[in-house]
């Protein structure tokens, strides 16, 4: 009787353990700096999805000159939102786009926490498995 009391009380712990592991919803939310520290981007909520923008970057005068839109090319990199439309699935980011401004291209993307500090971002074509990974780190 008390090893099956035992066994139960630790499965209930590791239940706790495992929920506690996942990412709350907006834990995504704050300030970002991008793998190659040249840009720092702000990831926000707007309505039930994410975003996010270019907040200060080291060339802060460069335009959106790779921009497939002639029209945009003249807008300024600071303030461009280059992350759009993301939903959280209970694990992670997924069904958003990311814009490469250094190529003027969108790919699909998702985006994962790793740990508290540390945002696996994910860009692809078609399927997860064509594309490149970049981890960004939070900004205390």
């Amino acid at each position: 009787m008390k090893k099956a009391f035992y066994l139960i009380a630790c499965m209930l712990c590791l239940t706790q353990w495992v929920v506690a592991q996942e990412p709350h919803k907006e834990s995504v939310v704050g300030e970002w700096l991008s793998e190659d520290k040249d840009g720092k981007i702000q990831i926000y909520k707007q309505g039930d999805k994410f975003y996010g923008k270019i907040v200060w970057g080291k060339t802060s005068g460069r335009k959106d000159t790779e921009n497939p839109d002639p029209a945009l090319r003249s807008q300024p990199l600071i303030g461009l939102v280059i992350l759009k439309n993301f939903t959280f699935n209970g694990k992670y980011w997924e069904n958003g786009t990311i814009y490469d401004p250094n190529t003027g291209k969108t790919y699909s993307c998702t985006m994962k926490l790793k740990g508290n500090n540390a945002l696996e971002i994910r860009g692809f074509v078609g399927i997860s498995l064509l594309g490149r990974t970049t981890v960004w780190t939070r900004i205390q």
